[in-house]
């Protein structure tokens, strides 16, 4: 990380990469000096505690209990089935597929109960399958069990992300929203990486009670949000009342279709896609392809990378948070765009090295740079996706969001699988980089299309109403419930 200390100074960072990836870069190097180096009065971490309500305090509470949970069991999927349960590979791999596949299929009703029922009540069901999910996971000595209890799981997972980003931004001003999605990013990963190392001193493969204990923890982790729902929070619904249109449609009538006619929206919607595709689907499964097969580095680096990108992101998150604010987000993607391209070509460097210390070195380096990038995408689009919402679709707007991203971790797997089992190592480094040209394309056509407010600067006084929502927000009303 030594080479992004230049962010605390006033140079400007010239990279050096080839011109060709289909974006000019010089406009990258422009906007991340535009982003760290311009005078402006940046809110600090106490005004916003200071400035956030009382809800949105007591959500972000159980945010590190839960995600430790996650971090206890994340990395040992593949080792609990096939080397602990004893399940073949290929059961293995079909296995782990299911979440993805039912969270996929989930999502698209989830964000209309969301919308109808208020996301307290469709999240709290949820966390009940979660944990259920995981009980029976620790208990799994066959695979139609293991199948079960993953599909509860990936039913939770197609809940969790439309209902917590609506209810978040239910309660949380849009004027420090940003702020939230960033340090809310930064206690997943602290817990997931606390987690990580409490699970990797205990798990043995000879011990099969240990996996046990893992999964049962992770049950018991997501108690702590559960019982805030349940009390303190049990007042917050995350429902908005709305009026019927003019036209006399009501809001329960409003299909995803008429979403999808959303200029605004149809451009970011694309952004989502890229952004996981040549993002986490790959950190979670090219990036570990290619660095064993390619760069023929040790599973000891890949848990090292791993754990260089989650202190990158807990230490820098809140440092980057105060830097972006009040910058628009479209450009702040620009620069995400820059970073990721640059973490992608030094994990293709690592194949030109195979198994020396070179290779160690620019593995481990990917997952920092990467990370880095990271701390610029989370408090970005999920912030303009909910100010673009009208308030009573914030459900099915945050599950178009949800869709796009598990339709990427469906698919970005299965191409580095295919591309590096047939040694496409060029081709596919030369993929996600292009893939970073076209995100920075996309962002673009999003600055174009969507209001100021939603891009995070404030809208001029003599500037128009935007035309590209037909569905003007209502006032937010969040409901009470006894």
């Amino acid at each position: 990380m030594a080479d992004w200390r230049t962010l605390r100074s006033t140079k400007v960072i010239r990279p050096r990469w080839p011109q060709k990836i289909g974006f000019d870069l010089s406009v990258a190097a422009k906007t991340m000096w535009a982003v760290t180096t311009a005078a402006q009065p940046r809110p600090s971490l106490a005004s916003f505690w200071h400035d956030l309500p009382r809800e949105g305090k007591l959500m972000l509470s159980t945010v590190a209990i839960e995600t430790l949970g996650t971090g206890l069991v994340l990395p040992f999927g593949v080792i609990y089935a096939h080397e602990v349960r004893h399940f073949s590979l290929e059961t293995t791999g079909v296995l782990l597929a299911i979440p993805a596949f039912v969270g996929m299929a989930i999502v698209g009703p989830a964000g209309s109960l969301i919308d109808r029922l208020g996301a307290r009540r469709v999240i709290l069901p949820a966390m009940v399958a979660q944990m259920l999910g995981n009980v029976l996971l620790a208990f799994a000595t066959t695979p139609a069990i293991a199948a079960v209890a993953l599909t509860l799981l990936g039913a939770a997972g197609g809940i969790f992300w439309p209902g917590f980003n609506a209810m978040i931004a239910s309660v949380v001003p849009s004027g420090i929203r940003q702020r939230y999605f960033g340090i809310n990013f930064t206690l997943v990963n602290l817990g997931i990486g606390i987690g990580g190392l409490i699970s990797g001193s205990i798990v043995d493969v000879h011990r099969p009670g240990t996996f046990m204990a893992i999964y049962l923890g992770n049950a018991v982790t997501f108690l702590a949000p559960f019982t805030m729902l349940l009390g303190p929070l049990r007042h917050v619904t995350g429902k908005v009342e709305h009026e019927p249109d003019v036209d006399g449609v009501a809001p329960a009538t409003t299909s995803y279709l008429t979403l999808l006619r959303d200029r605004a929206l149809r451009p970011v919607i694309l952004l989502t896609f890229l952004s996981a595709f040549v993002g986490y689907a790959q950190m979670e499964a090219g990036f570990t392809a290619f660095a064993r097969v390619v760069g023929e580095v040790s599973p000891r680096t890949i848990g090292a990378a791993f754990a260089v990108n989650t202190a990158t992101i807990v230490v820098l998150q809140l440092f980057v948070l105060q830097r972006i604010e009040g910058r628009r987000r479209t450009r702040v993607v620009l620069v995400l765009c820059a970073i990721w391209a640059l973490s992608w070509v030094s994990l293709g460097l690592a194949g030109l090295v195979p198994g020396t210390a070179a290779a160690t070195a620019l593995v481990i380096g990917c997952a920092g740079i990467f990370a880095l990038g990271e701390t610029l995408l989370q408090p970005t689009i999920p912030a303009i996706t909910n100010d673009l919402s009208p308030d009573h679709l914030r459900g099915r707007y945050n599950a178009i969001m949800s869709a796009a991203f598990q339709g990427a971790a469906i698919i970005g797997p299965a191409v580095a699988g295919v591309m590096i089992g047939a040694r496409l190592d060029l081709a596919f480094i030369a993929m996600l980089v292009g893939g970073c040209a076209v995100m920075a394309v996309l962002a673009m056509a999003v600055e174009r299309r969507i209001p100021a407010h939603a891009n995070g600067v404030a809208a001029e006084a003599s500037e128009p109403a935007t035309a590209t929502d037909p569905m003007p927000a209502a006032v937010p009303l969040v409901s009470a419930e006894g």
